[in-house]
């Protein structure tokens, strides 16, 4: 994919966890390593990225493991994602796929997106509008809660003892 004017590049830097809410974090970050975004995403997610990060193969194909398998298998290929848009606390995100030559725009949560980019290896878009709603609104939260104080990598064995301590309500969404 060419380089776009109106996005900037960008990598999971890491995943951790919100000190309040205990809820998972993923975080983008430039090539440059100026600019980053967090976005709070859902348990089963972050557990589908720590996996492929890590380098954990599972003895099943997971959800994002067979959407690429059956991308693959199908001859298509996912040329990039991109966050597009932040729209009252919530990101969107598309996907960029290739089917022979033409290619096909698809809605998807940016977990999701993301999740699928990395066991893809396709490169992470942000618009630059999404990147400066973000830190709006990362500027009038403050004060409001505690900010995120790491965000470093979380573990191997910290999302393993993560996981142990789980119940199953814990992979209910909340409505």
């Amino acid at each position: 994919m060419t380089k776009r004017d109106d996005a900037i590049q960008m990598s999971v830097g890491g995943l951790t966890l919100d000190p309040v809410t205990k809820t998972p974090i993923v975080i983008l970050k430039d090539t440059d390593n100026k600019l980053n975004l967090p976005i709070w995403i859902g348990l089963l997610e972050a557990t589908a990225m720590a996996t492929e990060i890590e380098g954990i193969k599972m003895a099943r194909p997971m959800t994002h493991d067979l959407i690429k398998n059956i991308l693959g298998e199908v001859g298509c290929a996912v040329d990039s994602i991109e966050i597009t848009d932040l729209k009252e606390n919530t990101y969107f995100a598309l996907v960029y796929l290739n089917i022979s030559g033409r290619q096909v725009v698809i809605d998807s949560r940016p977990s999701d997106a993301i999740a699928l980019a990395l066991r893809t290896k396709s490169p992470i878009f942000v618009a630059k509008a999404v990147l400066e709603a973000s830190s709006i609104l990362q500027q009038n939260e403050e004060g409001k809660e505690p900010p995120v104080e790491n965000v470093s990598n979380v573990s191997q064995e910290k999302w393993a003892e993560i996981l142990e301590k789980m119940t199953p309500d814990d992979f209910k969404y909340k409505m």
